[in-house]
């Protein structure tokens, strides 16, 4: 299979091996978009793109610009996106419900979900959508064998309005608990980060499935305290209370569950080698990449026929849509 991949240039997180994971199941044609490209879409694929030449279009761009390009990207064939944000669609925001709207008006598109669930209500809403999780970066994160003198801390970003429920949730834990909350740099200063702590709480309440910092952690050697996002997404990833991960509800649950493995560190060390087990099997970026390509592998939906007002805009000149864009930026 022959696909074209086109990625976000500017991305906080690091998802190259991600990328090199699918290169390996596939013909994979790279292209790493900047924010301009990615703004006038219609004058990329003009310039730089035979759609005939792939089996697959696969867009991991930003919805926010994908969203104002509906009428180009309907022109797009066998067309496929992967998407590590579409829970936002379900929780207060300023894209609830944006990504259903959006994938209505491209009902003939798969949608690769980084959540189980998420992928499941978009199914029942109609659309062609399959699951395949976050991961981790297995090149860089590795339990190094350090001494685990952080007891309890989390590491990464609170400011963003999608982590109000998370910012609240560990303000509460550490009014309770002697918890860090801090940030590193990527790479050597956060691997060593993750490897000095003992338990690591992720607390993404209200988001509806696991960010990358759950996996990332327990490929560390973390014990990973997790906000509990359900029976089914803990099912399809393989989650097991106290098993090889601690899933908590509340603040006084997560308490209670900490001072028992305080009291039981045989069973606190147990927890950490089956989480990074876990992960280390199921959840590297090169196991997820072939996992994507198998995702795309089977018949995609019938395009519809272009009407003559998709014709149409296929032949308007780059500089008129350019303009449009630029208004649309313009106004938020």
């Amino acid at each position: 299979m022959k696909i074209l991949l086109l990625v976000q240039k500017e991305q906080r997180v690091i998802l190259d091996r991600l990328y090199d994971g699918i290169a390996a199941h596939a013909d994979c044609d790279l292209r790493w978009l900047g924010r301009a490209e990615q703004a006038n879409l219609r004058r990329y694929f003009r310039h730089a793109v035979d759609v005939c030449a792939y089996d697959r279009i696969v867009f991991f761009l930003r919805f926010k610009q994908e969203i104002r390009q509906v009428p180009f990207i309907r022109t797009v064939p066998n067309l496929v996106i992967l998407e590590h944000d579409a829970c936002q669609n379900y929780f207060p925001g300023k894209y609830q419900g944006k990504f259903s709207r959006h994938y209505a008006q491209l009902p003939w598109v798969r949608i690769i979900s980084s959540g189980h669930v998420v992928a499941e209500r978009l199914r029942a809403e109609g659309f062609d959508a399959l699951f395949v999780p976050k991961g981790y970066d297995q090149a860089t994160l590795r339990n190094l064998g350090l001494e685990r003198d952080v007891e309890l801390a989390f590491v990464g970003s609170t400011k963003s309005s999608v982590y109000t429920g998370r910012r609240r949730l560990l303000e509460e834990i550490a009014a309770r608990e002697n918890l860090l909350i801090t940030r590193t740099e990527s790479g050597d200063e956060y691997l060593r980060m993750l490897n000095r702590i003992r338990f690591f709480v992720s607390a993404d309440a209200g988001i509806g499935e696991y960010m990358i910092k759950n996996f990332e952690a327990m490929a560390c050697g973390c014990v990973l305290f997790a906000y509990d996002q359900g029976e089914a997404e803990n099912e399809a990833l393989g989650f097991r209370d106290m098993v090889n991960v601690v899933l908590y509800r509340d603040v006084e649950q997560l308490r209670v569950k900490l001072a028992q493995l305080r009291a039981d560190p045989a069973l606190a060390e147990r927890i950490a080698c089956a989480g990074q087990a876990l992960v280390e099997r199921e959840y590297r970026f090169d196991v997820l990449g072939r996992r994507v390509v198998e995702a795309m592998q089977a018949p995609l939906r019938p395009h519809p026929p272009l009407g003559w007002l998709d014709r149409l805009r296929l032949r308007l000149g780059v500089r008129l849509y350019a303009d449009f864009t630029e208004i649309a930026d313009a106004r938020g």
